[in-house]
């Protein structure tokens, strides 16, 4: 089964941080970890934006792949939903919490 939604056949919450982020004139390099039915995985990505439009290149671990794959997830559909908020800003950075009343992962 390639979960992207859960028991109660709701889509399924992903949430990414974004640690740390190292800029230049053309890409940016940003460490961070995406939170998925309250698991954590971190990951890496480059960030360009400045020729051709906003894309990113992520870079999640070969572990990070075959954990998602055992709990039943489409490493495929996480990666896209990854790069889709990266490039939105649909992020929360460090010491911003997406629930109100709980700490940040």
């Amino acid at each position: 089964m390639n979960k992207k939604f859960d028991e109660q056949g709701n889509l399924c919450q992903l949430a990414v941080y974004v640690t740390n982020s190292r800029g230049g004139e053309i890409a940016s390099k940003l460490n961070g970890h995406f939170v998925i039915d309250d698991m954590r995985f971190p990951f890496s990505a480059l960030a360009f934006g400045r020729i051709g439009g906003h894309n990113i290149h992520l870079k999640l671990s070969k572990t990070t792949i075959e954990s998602l794959r055992r709990k039943g997830y489409d490493p495929e559909w996480v990666q896209l939903e990854i790069q889709q908020k990266l490039i939105q800003g649909d992020i929360i950075l460090p010491g911003e919490s997406r629930f109100p009343g709980k700490d940040p992962l």
